[in-house]
């Protein structure tokens, strides 16, 4: 094992603990950003102008009324920016705009001695506005050829002889939903300057460098006149990555203008309806099998809802082609992408970051054609997985294929897979209009920015004289458990026990030029980093405890707060040693960098190797489904997933379990609805609550839900031989919709495809037995087709629709 990868003896990583904020989150003493309100003199409080069409060009706004209302002290426009009014870093979202984009838009601000205040004076604003058509749904925009961004195409082997090859061609369309975030802490910034003039910014961001560099745009500065502190966030899920920035600019210029500080915190209804979405996406596909059932080519064109702005849609797009395959080969495929611009809110970040949107995709494509090969859907996606030596379709190559077989194979153990399928069957035989089903899905998540210069992280650690430590990276904590996994690695690094660590809120004057702590790699990372940084230290604090015990300093090793030479009975305790160096004059703190090795991608070309390393998991679901209402529930969920060799099991087992119910949220549940009518509330988003929501509860969790995390399978190469967990189960909740698809068809006579919307609610359920009652009205016709061998099939658009 590498040094990176290589876990001493009597470490502290890899040992079960709590959240390190566990006990201040159960008992409501935990901070969060809208909490330092309380604890600060003289705020004042913003409020939005929102202009409540979805598309309209400004012709004036009128502020005066506003200031008469008792309790406002400023009405902040585009005149008042001192710096470059735009809160993106494509510079295609102004942060007061001269036109309105979305339902909701936000054209001014209002600062008022109280939030009531604030608000009445931001609705005695008066907007004229100019109407604009406007386009609303995904296919409005594709059929007006309204896009914006990179259109990038994967490319791989020979896609005309796969389909020659192939014995049998489907294709098909497919378009599924968009999802809110729901944190439950919404977005929120505090601001206020400093007798030097120094803006100081608490933000609840993922990206506080990134935040940091908007502000200082905004406000005409330099970076190193602004710091952003990130207390902890109350949920994030990708949604505070780029979109705090906005926020907090506006939360500065105000603190800037009126000399007082400034709090911006958005209601729910407010962030639901100014916040952007994970991207919905239509896929229109073309797919090619032997007479065997495996691949042999893929065509397909991926479409994202952008919304009105860029935001991170590029590199969204960019992850779902590179995740088009999931876990199985693809020899032959082109995989074009684009970016639908609509008058929505701008759609960005969220869990999984366009991997599961692209996966999705391909698990939707077997799970409608295995029943037209003759072969169970597990079937088909066993003959299909990578095998060694084989290449993603961007290039990359699989160097861990065995895993995807591995926890294949054991999910289907730990789940009586075999011995269910046989209940299930009797189950069904016996009942009419209530159906079971039993789907096993996996996933193949890869680990890294898609943009090589993001992964890099840096840390810094102190230690005091007595003894004790504090850390400072670059992460920030969203309840995903990252601060503790830190505290385990520095706790680890130096040989000390945990109570010794404290760490630091996350903070732009302490480590510079970080990533966002999204793309599942904040542990790896930061973690990497802060081992640097107590690596430096510990090599120096041996250096003294070497001297001090006689001894090489090669024979030197802190473990558990002690420092021990080999082969004697010599022993320093840890604080002895750390005030031995400070007498001596060494240095205790040092800055901690780590970089990701062999990385590599070429955007135009849409090659390389952009992933340090693949996550791995299965999951077996089992539904119940009522066919007079299409109601369900979830029976039971066994899933095996490969963290390598985890850093804190405790943690990464609740990450795997709130992944995988809210992805199944988002596939069963979560059905974002916008007024698509021409009337005057065009473009309004309906479900703007949580009353009209629907979000995963306790009465959708799975009556028995058994996790297991992979053993035996560190990584080499990545910090103590761990793998990242944050997004990948989110995935594995594609097995709960599989599960739901092959329950619809047991109404039906055997091999009965059938499509299923997503989310795929119970409504949508419904619809989906149907036609599987009546004989498969869904089951696909065979047709000739001269562009293959004689003996293909093929079955087109107009059959899988249903049409």
């Amino acid at each position: 094992m590498s040094q990176l990868s290589e876990r001493p003896e009597k470490s502290v990583v890899g040992v079960p603990l709590p959240h390190e904020s566990a006990v201040l989150h159960v008992t409501g003493t935990a901070l969060y950003t809208d909490d330092l309100v309380f604890r600060t003199k003289d705020v004042l409080h913003a409020h939005p102008v929102q202009v409540m069409k979805a598309h309209g060009r400004i012709t004036a706004i009128r502020t005066e009324a506003a200031l008469e209302v008792p309790g406002v002290v400023r009405v902040l426009t585009g005149a008042d920016v001192p710096g470059v009014n735009d809160a993106g870093m494509k510079h295609d979202e102004p942060l007061f705009p001269d036109e309105v984009m979305f339902h909701g838009h936000a054209v001014a601000w209002v600062l008022g001695e109280t939030l009531e205040a604030a608000r009445l004076g931001a609705a005695a604003v008066e907007v004229d506005l100019a109407e604009l058509p406007s386009l609303i749904t995904l296919q409005d925009a594709i059929t007006a050829e309204s896009f914006h961004g990179a259109r990038p195409v994967m490319l791989s082997g020979d896609i005309e002889a796969g389909f020659a090859d192939s014995a049998h061609v489907f294709t098909g369309t497919f378009q599924f939903s968009d999802q809110e975030h729901f944190y439950l802490e919404t977005h929120c910034a505090l601001a206020h300057i400093d007798e030097s003039g120094q803006v100081f910014v608490q933000s609840s961001s993922q990206h506080p460098s990134e935040t940091q560099e908007i502000v200082a745009h905004v406000l005409g500065l330099h970076s190193h006149e602004v710091t952003v502190q990130c207390l902890r966030m109350g949920g994030g899920f990708g949604g505070k990555e780029m979109q705090p920035h906005g926020f907090a600019a506006v939360a500065a210029l105000g603190a800037r203008l009126t000399g007082r500080p400034v709090r911006l915190r958005l209601n729910r209804t407010q962030d639901l309806t100014m916040s952007g979405k994970r991207h919905g996406f239509h896929a229109a596909w073309r797919i090619g099998f032997d007479a065997e059932g495996r691949i042999q080519a893929l065509d397909a064109t991926l479409t994202a809802d952008g919304g009105w702005s860029l935001d991170l849609s590029e590199p969204v797009l960019a992850r779902a082609l590179c995740h088009i395959d999931n876990t199985y080969w693809i020899p032959n495929a082109r995989i074009a992408g684009r970016i639908a611009k609509t008058n929505k809110v701008s759609n960005t970040a969220f869990r999984g970051f366009g991997g599961p949107q692209g996966m999705l995709v391909i698990e939707d494509i077997l799970g409608r054609c295995a029943p037209q090969l003759g072969l169970e859907a597990r079937e088909l996606r066993e003959r299909n997985f990578y095998q060694k030596g084989q290449y993603t379709p961007y290039g990359q190559p699989v160097t861990q294929p065995e895993r995807i077989s591995t926890v294949w194979e054991q999910v289907k153990r730990n789940a009586a897979v075999v011995d269910r399928d046989r209940e299930i069957a009797a189950f069904n035989a016996a009942h009419p209009h209530t159906k079971r089903a039993l789907a096993i899905t996996g996933i193949k998540f890869g680990i890294s920015f898609n943009l090589t210069a993001f992964n890099q992280g840096g840390a810094l650690v102190l230690i005091y004289k007595d003894g004790s430590v504090l850390i400072n990276h670059g992460g920030t904590e969203m309840g995903q458990g990252l601060h503790t996994k830190m505290m385990q690695v520095a706790a680890t690094a130096l040989g000390i026990p945990l109570h010794k660590v404290r760490l630091a809120p996350t903070r732009t004057d302490k480590v510079p030029n970080t990533s966002a702590t999204a793309a599942s790699s904040g542990a790896d990372l930061n973690g990497g980093a802060v081992k640097n940084a107590c690596e430096q230290l510990r090599d120096r604090l041996v250096q003294v405890a070497a001297t001090q015990l006689g001894v090489n300093a090669r024979d030197v090793r802190i473990t558990e707060g002690v420092a021990r030479a080999l082969g004697t009975e010599r022993e320093l305790p840890w604080d002895d040693v750390v005030r031995t160096a400070y007498f001596q004059r060494v240095q205790l703190s040092a800055a901690g960098y780590y970089r990701t090795e062999g990385l590599h991608w070429d955007a135009k070309a849409f090659r390389g190797a952009p992933f340090k390393y693949f996550a791995h998991g299965a999951a077996a679901t089992e539904v119940e489904v009522d066919g007079f209402t299409g109601a369900y529930r979830i029976r039971r969920v066994d899933i095996v997933h490969d963290v390598g060799d985890s850093l804190s099991p405790m943690i990464d087992i609740g990450q795997v379990e709130g992944g995988f119910v809210q992805g199944a949220g988002w596939l069963t549940l979560e059905d974002l609805r916008w007024n698509t009518d021409d009337g005057p509330q065009r473009g309004r988003l309906l479900t703007q609550a949580a009353s009209t929501y629907k979000l995963p509860s306790f009465s959708e969790m799975p009556e028995e839900f058994n996790v297991t995390l992979l053993e035996n399978a560190p990584e080499e190469g990545a910090v103590y031989g761990s793998k990242a967990v944050g997004e990948p189960p989110l995935m594995l909740a594609f097995s709960v919709r599989e599960a739901l698809r092959q329950a619809a068809a047991a109404f039906g006579p055997g091999a009965t495809s059938v499509e299923l919307a997503s989310p795929a609610t119970p409504e949508a359920v419904y619809w989906a037995i149907q036609p599987a009652r009546q004989g498969g009205a869904h089951a696909y016709r065979d047709e000739p087709d001269a562009s293959v061998v004689a003996s293909a099939t093929r079955v087109g658009t107009e059959a899988l629709s249903g049409a």
